[in-house]
């Protein structure tokens, strides 16, 4: 039950790290193209980790 418990947290931060890196990685432009600013990254994560 912990172990599980601990995965499902360990999976969670990865793809927010993931998710992070990602888009910061992006200029401008292409966060534009998608919708999403500087501001917008973490809480896009933040989604991103609780649907994994």
């Amino acid at each position: 039950m912990l172990l599980s418990f601990l995965l499902k947290k360990y999976r969670a931060w990865r793809t927010y790290r993931a998710t992070v890196t990602a888009l910061a990685s992006l200029d401008d432009r292409s966060r534009a193209d998608i919708g999403v600013s500087w501001l917008d990254i973490e809480s896009v994560a933040r989604r991103a980790a609780r649907a994994a």
